[in-house]
C-alpha cells in the first residue's frame, strides 16, 4: 500500500505544506555494497589457476588471494538455466528454463519465459535504490523475441536493468558480434582489423557505465552482471595471448588430468586420496557417441598437434578475458570503490564437450549433427582463434578441465557438468584471505546471498503477484567460517534427460546420456555416491546401500513434482532446436523482405532448413549493378544471392566446408529482371543433411543447375540474420568483401517461398509486380 500523504493542502499553495514522503524514490540501506557478478561460460573446476589449473588468471588469482574460493559450488550444467537462477534465486524449472531458450517447449518448466511469480534480483535492487547494469551474454530471451519487431518483455530492461550492452543469444562471434544496446540492435564500434575483440569491448562499456554512475551519483550503489562470451565457443583470442601457452598442452589431456589433480589436492581444492574417474565412464550402450573421449595414445601426430593447439587457444581466450575484467577491478580500486564491492567471479557450467571427439573449426557442426574431418581441420591449424574459425576443442579437454569428475557440460547427474569455480571477494565484509570453502552450494544461492548482504528481502508479493519462494540459501555464513556446516539441505538436478539429487552429502545419479534420443527413462539405472567422502564421484555404492539410493530417488521425484521438472527430454540437439513454438507472426509459406532494413535474426526469419525452397528477387539491373541481393548466415554456414562481374551468383556455404557450392549465370542484360534460385530437396545424406538439386534462374530461364547439399540445423546458434541489399561484416561467401552492399541498380523486394508453388508460377507473379512498379 502506498504511503499516505501527511502534508497540508489548502486553496493557496502558500498556505499548504508539502510532503515528499509518498513520492520519493527508495534509497539503498546505508553502507550497501556495490555488487559485481562476473559469470564466465563453459569452464570446469580444473581449468583456472586459483584451483590449480593450467590457465593463468591474474585477476581471479588476485581476488582469490584476498577472498574465499568455493570447491563445492554447483550449477545446472547448462547456460540459460543457470543464468535464470542468477536472475531469480529459484530453480531453473521454476523459472521455466529447462534447457537453452532455443530448446524451449510448451510445458510449465520449459516454456522459456520467466513467470511473474519470479521477480528478478535486478528488479528488487532497482526498486531499492540501486543502479543496475547487465553487460555481455544474456541467453534468457526467447529466440522468437530476438528481432527488431519482437516482444521486449523478456529483454534485460524489462527485467530490472537500467542498461544493457551485449548479445541476447547463446553465443556470438567475438570478432564480429551481434550486439544489442539497451533495446536496439547495433553494429560493433570498430572491426578486428582495428583491434576489436568482444571481451575488450564489454570491459570498455562496463567502465563507461561505471564512470557515468560515479560522476553523477557517487553515493548510489550499483549492481553489475558482467557476462563475457568466454569461455563459450567460438574460442577467439589475440595471437599474443595464444602464444603464451605454446607447448603447455602437448602432453595431452590425460597427462593434464594427472598433473592438475595433484595440484588441486595440494591447494586443498580436493581432499587427499581423491581418485580420477575414467575418461569414458558411462557404459557403451548408454553413452552418447558424440561425447566419447579418444585416448591420447591412440591419436596420430597431426591430431595431437591440432588438439593441443585448440587447448592453447582456449587458454589464451580465458586469460585475455580475465585481463579485461582486471581493468574493471583496477578502476574500482583507483576510485576507492573496491573495498565495499562484493564480487562473485564464477562460471555457469562445466567445460563444454560440444566440440565432439575430434574438435571443430566450426562448432555449429555439433548443432547440425555433422562430424568434423581431420584433414579439413588441419588446414586451419595456424589460424585457430582468428576470425577464420569458429573453433571448439575436443571432448578430451572438456574431461580434463572438469577433473576429477565424470563427464562435463550437459551432464547434470555428475559434478563434471555442474561443479564450477566461484571466488567471492569483499574486503569490507570478508576477513578471510586466500581460503578455500567446502560447503555445498548452488547457483540458486547467489541471489539469497546478495539479498542477505544488502539487507533486503524477496517480497512475498511483487507487482500484485504472489511470488514463488526462493529455492536458494544465503552463503554469507560461510564467508568467515571455514568449518561451518553446509546450510544447503538438498539440490535436484535435471538437464536434457540427465538427472540426479544431492542430499546430506550423498548423491544419486541416473545413468543416462543427454541429447542421446534413447528415452526409456523408466529403465534408467541409478548410481550412488557418498560425495562427502568421495568428491570425485569415483565409487558407485548403489549395491552396498540400496535403501539410501531408493530414498534419494524418491526425493528426486518429489522435487521434480514441486519444481515442474517433468517431462524429461533427451532428444537430439537438432530435434530440440527445431521445436515448434508460438511466433509473433502466423505461419505462412511466403516471406517478403525489403532493402534498407536491419538483418532479420534466424529465429524470426524464414526457415529453409530441411526443405525445398525458392528465392526470387525483383531487381532493376544496369551495367553498373553489383552487390548482395540476399544473404543469410556467415562464413561458417549460410547462403547468398549476389551480382558480381555482371553475373548472377548463388552460393550455398555448407557449414563453412570448402569449396563453396556455387552457381553462376552468364552476364546479365540491363533491365527489369526476376532473379532467383530454387532448391529441390530430394533426400538425406549420410549425416541427415538435405540433398537435392539447385537451379539458378534469370527470369523464367534456368541458367545454372547442379547437385547441392543444405543444412538441416541452424546457420548459427544465434546471430547472422537475413539481409537484403548487403551481407554482414562476416560474409557468407569468400567471393566478395565484407558487407558487399548492392549498388548500381535497385532491389524492389525479395520473396522466399517454402510452399508447394512451382517456381515459374512465382516468377510470373514477380514479373507482374515489376511491370506494375
Amino acid at each position: 500500500m502506498a504511503e499516505p500523504f501527511r502534508g497540508v493542502i489548502k486553496l493557496d499553495v502558500r498556505d499548504s505544506v508539502p510532503d515528499w514522503g509518498p513520492y520519493e524514490l527508495k534509497r539503498a540501506p546505508e553502507g550497501s555494497p556495490n555488487i559485481l557478478v562476473v559469470l564466465y561460460d563453459d569452464t570446469g573446476l580444473a581449468a583456472w589457476s586459483p584451483y590449480g589449473g593450467g590457465i593463468n588468471m591474474p585477476t581471479l588469482d588476485r581476488l582469490a588471494d584476498n577472498g574465499v574460493a568455493y570447491a563445492q559450488w554447483h550449477t545446472t550444467a547448462l547456460c540459460s538455466p543457470t543464468r535464470s537462477t542468477f536472475l531469480t534465486g529459484r530453480n531453473h524449472h521454476v523459472n521455466r528454463s529447462a534447457a537453452i531458450t532455443e530448446g524451449s517447449n510448451g510445458f510449465p518448466g520449459a516454456a522459456g519465459r520467466l513467470p511473474a511469480e519470479c521477480a528478478t534480483i535486478g528488479q528488487i535492487l532497482q526498486d531499492n535504490g540501486y543502479s543496475t547494469f547487465w553487460i555481455g551474454k544474456n541467453h534468457n530471451v526467447p529466440e522468437e523475441d530476438i528481432s527488431a519487431g519482437g516482444s521486449r518483455s523478456e529483454w534485460p530492461l524489462a527485467k530490472g536493468f537500467d542498461r544493457f550492452y551485449g548479445f541476447l543469444g547463446g553465443e556470438t562471434n567475438n570478432w564480429y558480434p551481434d550486439l544489442v544496446e539497451d533495446n536496439r540492435f547495433i553494429e560493433p564500434p570498430y572491426g578486428p582489423d582495428e583491434g576489436y575483440h568482444l571481451s575488450k569491448d564489454l570491459a570498455d562499456q562496463a567502465l563507461r557505465m561505471l564512470r557515468d554512475q560515479h560522476s553523477a551519483t557517487p553515493s548510489k550503489p550499483w549492481y553489475m552482471w558482467f557476462c563475457p562470451g568466454a569461455n563459450h565457443a567460438p574460442h577467439h583470442a589475440p595471437e599474443d595471448y595464444i602464444a603464451k601457452y605454446k607447448g603447455k598442452f602437448d602432453d595431452g589431456y590425460e597427462a593434464y588430468r594427472e598433473w592438475v589433480l595433484a595440484r588441486m589436492i595440494e591447494r586443498g581444492v580436493m581432499p587427499d586420496g581423491t581418485e580420477l574417474t575414467p575418461l569414458n565412464p558411462m557404459p557403451e550402450d548408454i553413452a552418447n557417441e558424440v561425447d566419447f573421449v579418444r585416448p591420447w595414445a591412440e591419436l596420430n601426430t597431426d591430431e595431437r598437434k591440432l588438439f593441443a593447439r585448440m587447448a592453447e587457444v582456449f587458454a589464451g581466450f580465458s586469460e585475455y578475458t580475465d585481463v579485461q575484467v582486471g581493468r574493471i577491478v583496477d578502476y574500482l580500486e583507483q576510485t576507492g570503490q573496491l573495498d565495499n564491492t562484493l564480487i562473485f567471479y564464477c562460471a555457469d557450467n562445466g567445460a563444454s564437450g560440444e566440440g565432439s571427439p575430434n574438435g571443430s573449426v566450426n562448432e555449429n557442426k555439433f548443432f547440425n549433427g555433422y562430424p568434423d574431418e581431420l584433414s579439413e581441420n588441419m588446414q586451419y591449424l595456424d589460424t585457430l582463434g582468428s576470425a577464420e574459425t569458429y573453433n571448439h576443442y575436443p571432448t578430451g579437454w572438456a574431461a580434463a578441465f572438469s577433473t576429477p569428475f565424470p563427464m562435463f557440460k550437459r551432464y547434470a547427474q555428475y559434478s563434471g557438468g555442474t561443479c564450477d569455480p566461484l571466488v567471492i571477494h569483499w574486503p569490507r565484509g570478508i576477513k578471510a584471505k586466500g581460503e578455500m570453502r567446502h560447503q555445498y552450494h548452488h547457483s540458486t544461492d547467489i541471489v539469497p546471498t546478495i539479498l542477505d548482504v544488502t539487507g533486503l528481502e524477496m517480497p512475498k508479493v511483487y507487482r500484485g503477484v504472489d511470488q514463488y519462494p526462493l529455492n536458494g540459501v544465503s552463503m554469507r555464513y560461510s564467508f568467515d567460517k571455514a568449518d561451518a556446516p553446509t546450510k544447503k539441505e538438498r539440490q535436484y538436478y535435471a538437464m536434457l534427460g540427465t538427472r540426479g539429487l544431492w542430499q546430506d552429502g550423498w548423491k544419486a545419479s541416473a545413468l543416462h546420456a543427454p541429447i542421446s534420443g534413447k528415452g526409456h527413462f523408466d529403465q534408467d539405472q541409478w548410481e550412488l555416491f557418498h560425495v562427502d567422502e568421495d568428491r570425485a564421484e569415483s565409487r558407485n555404492l548403489a549395491a552396498e546401500h540400496p535403501e539410501k539410493l531408493q530414498e534419494l530417488i524418491d526425493v528426486w521425484f518429489k522435487e521434480a513434482e514441486a519444481n515442474f521438472v517433468l517431462p524429461l527430454d533427451d532428444r537430439t540437439a537438432v530435434e530440440q532446436l527445431g521445436n515448434a513454438r508460438p511466433q509473433a507472426e502466423p505461419p505462412r509459406s511466403r516471406y517478403i523482405y525489403y532493402p534498407d532494413t536491419a538483418p532479420v535474426p534466424e529465429g524470426a526469419a524464414v526457415n529453409v532448413r530441411g526443405r525445398s525452397y525458392k528465392i526470387l528477387a525483383d531487381v532493376k539491373v544496369t551495367s553498373e549493378t553489383e552487390g548482395v541481393i540476399f544473404a543469410h548466415g556467415s562464413r561458417f554456414g549460410g547462403h547468398t544471392l549476389f551480382v558480381k562481374d555482371h553475373k548472377l551468383h548463388y552460393v550455398y556455404n555448407f557449414l563453412g566446408i570448402k569449396p563453396e557450392q556455387t552457381f553462376v549465370s552468364k552476364e546479365l542484360e540491363p533491365g527489369n529482371h526476376t532473379l532467383g534460385v530454387e532448391f529441390i530437396r530430394e533426400g538425406s545424406g549420410e549425416h541427415g543433411e538435405s540433398t537435392g538439386t539447385a537451379k539458378l534462374y534469370v527470369d523464367d530461364q534456368v541458367v545454372a543447375e547442379g547437385p547441392m547439399r543444405a543444412q538441416v540445423g541452424k546457420f548459427t546458434l544465434s546471430g547472422d540474420g537475413l539481409c537484403v541489399g548487403f551481407d554482414s561484416a562476416d560474409p557468407v561467401s569468400r567471393s566478395y568483401p565484407p558487407g558487399f552492399p548492392f549498388k548500381g541498380g535497385e532491389i524492389l523486394g525479395v520473396g522466399v517461398d517454402v510452399g508447394d508453388d512451382v517456381y515459374l508460377d512465382l516468377e510470373r507473379e514477380a514479373a507482374a509486380a515489376v511491370a506494375r512498379d
